[in-house]
């Protein structure tokens, strides 16, 4: 096993599939309210990363990816569980400290929103329909809540960090802070896509992946 993909909070595993597949010996791991309908227990990045360190396949340490608000999840992964992380891409990490007050958050949500490829918007509903939405607002609060930062500080595994260009949840001036908080910590912005690049161009970012899992 080369490495692990985690869905998007809301998202399934489908999120990943077309990524995965360019990527051999890549797996997609879901969790409660990332891919699977949660249940009333805690949904913080640090009990989402235990959960995750639990159900990864195989032996050996892996490249974790994670999309949206699961980076947060990958990232602590790496931070207390180390021997089993030998490195991280993240997607469209969250949560960028700027979307407060609410209101910037849905503003930017908007911008990002409209600039999505629309004909992935029904397998996007679809997705969050099999999902429900259960523990969304819970998740989202404690992604809101999390510190990408200062969880990175707390391992020295390399990082990929990756944005589409119209993707303004995770904007070049956020991903330029998470650079600058230790080596090892590249960032890559694809040519095209918002915030749902694994959804809306998995070519290209496979293409951006590839480099930062192990051969």
């Amino acid at each position: 096993m080369r490495a692990v993909a985690v869905p998007g909070l809301g998202l399934t595993e489908r999120g990943w599939r077309d990524v995965a597949e360019r990527l051999p010996g890549t797996a997609v791991v879901a969790l409660p309210a990332y891919g699977l309908r949660a249940g009333p227990g805690p949904i913080t990045p640090a009990a989402s990363a235990d959960d995750l360190a639990r159900r990864l396949p195989g032996p050996g340490p892996v490249v974790l990816i994670g999309h949206s608000a699961s980076c947060q999840v990958v990232a602590e992964a790496a931070r207390r569980h180390p021997d089993a992380v030998s490195g991280l891409v993240l997607v469209g990490p969250t949560a960028d400290p700027r979307m407060s007050p609410r209101r910037t958050l849905v503003t930017r949500w908007l911008r990002t929103a409209a600039r999505e490829d629309p004909r992935r918007v029904p397998v996007m509903l679809r997705q969050y329909a099999t999902t429900r939405l259960s523990g969304f607002a819970r998740a989202l609060r404690a992604a809101r809540r999390h510190d990408l930062r200062e969880t990175l500080r707390g391992s020295d595994v390399p990082v990929l960090v990756v944005r589409g260009p119209h993707d303004h949840l995770a904007p070049s001036a956020w991903l330029a802070d998470l650079a600058a908080v230790r080596p090892g910590i590249t960032v890559v912005t694809t040519r095209n896509g918002a915030h749902m690049v694994p959804l809306t161009h998995p070519g290209e970012l496979a293409r951006v992946c590839r480099p930062a899992l192990p051969g």
